[in-house]
């Protein structure tokens, strides 16, 4: 069997010891003589999965004792109705950075239920840079700042958080989250879908500081109200539960590998071989600002539309596949997510050099 090398930006690449123990355990996960997938979530046994799974991320993290962490369902996306539903409640404002489509989501999606205000874009450069904010620029009255931690389409990250004073600071960082190591104290919020770089699509983590919860508007929905499922240990209904078992699995390897300390250097060695080599090509270019670039995802181009889909059929059929950027901004990307082995970047940039040296 040869696997390829997938640089989707999600559904993603999961490590192998990852796949390979839910393999081993698919038709009998112990001594159980049942698939995890077959589990009740009432019992004890899927109960010691989930549990086990919530104290690795805390120890992973280091999440403080006052932060509840939820596994949710309905992605990311129900998220940005969700947090103004529970968090715009005090003086009905919010603040929102536009580093992206989905940041410009999450501020659309709060404009319903309040006032919702773009505090500062990078629309104008397609989104090529993380833009300078102060703590003046922020309302103090506002319930919360939102930010996208890391722009999955146009591969730019924060590496200085805003300074947003008493406000909560709430972030996406559903392509970053466990890529390097996070002060989670300096957010009332954080939240992932965790097909990037946890789990398969279908579990949503939400890890929220408790002051934060029980303050829900009157119109938000039951499932839709952090108490419920704080007030339930995530079980208020059926949860993702293979999902959540396989993130459960991933936790234990990046302990394995030595924590997000480990996985940081890792990551920062396989950005290096990708950058270094687009800042130094005579064909391929990187779309981002040197400062504001992302460890996860790289996107380049060769300025001509005709040359970059021969890229990315040429390295689909080489065994690099979901190399294709994003279909709002074109070009090329690459997603190296924590899974993606440093022997994949380097091979890739192997076959960008041949490519270059027969299309320059």
């Amino acid at each position: 069997m040869a696997r390829v090398y997938n640089f989707s930006a999600g559904p993603s690449m999961l490590p192998e010891d990852v796949l390979k123990t839910a393999a081993a355990e698919m038709m009998e996960y112990g001594t159980t003589g049942q698939s995890v997938m077959e589990m009740s979530h009432r019992s004890k046994e899927y109960q010691a999965i989930f549990d086990e799974a919530e104290a690795n991320l805390r120890e992973i993290m280091n999440i403080p004792d006052n932060y509840k962490v939820l596994f949710l369902q309905g992605g990311a996306s129900t998220q940005f109705a969700m947090i103004p539903l529970n968090l715009m409640n005090k003086n009905k404002k919010a603040d929102y950075i536009i580093t992206g489509q989905w940041a410009n989501k999450a501020y659309k999606e709060a404009a319903r239920y309040g006032e919702a205000r773009a505090v500062a874009s990078s629309a104008d450069k397609t989104y090529s840079y993380i833009p300078k904010t102060t703590a003046v620029d922020f309302d103090p009255e506002a319930d919360y700042v939102h930010i996208c931690m890391n722009n999955t389409i146009y591969g730019t990250k924060y590496h200085k958080l805003p300074d947003t004073g008493d406000v909560p600071l709430v972030a996406d960082i559903s392509s970053c989250i466990l890529s390097e190591p996070i002060d989670v104290s300096k957010f009332g919020m954080l939240y992932a879908g965790a097909q990037k770089n946890v789990a398969p699509a279908g579990v949503t983590i939400v890890i929220i500081r408790e002051d934060l919860i029980g303050n829900a508007m009157d119109i938000t929905p039951t499932m839709l109200n952090y108490s419920t499922h704080a007030d339930n240990g995530s079980m208020f209904n059926t949860p993702p539960c293979y999902a959540i078992y396989i993130a459960g699995l991933t936790f234990k390897w990046i302990k394995k590998m030595g924590g997000l300390e480990a996985i940081r250097e890792i990551n920062v060695k396989k950005a290096n071989i990708l950058y270094d080599f687009l800042d130094n090509s005579k064909l391929f270019k990187g779309t981002v600002v040197a400062e504001d670039r992302s460890l996860m995802n790289v996107p380049f181009v060769t300025g001509n539309d005709e040359l970059d889909a021969k890229f990315v059929a040429e390295s689909k059929a080489a065994g690099f596949v979901n190399i294709k950027g994003h279909r709002s901004v074109g070009g090329m990307r690459a997603s190296i997510y924590n899974a993606m082995p440093v022997e994949g970047v380097e091979k890739l940039v192997e076959f960008m050099k041949k490519f270059e040296e027969e299309n320059a």
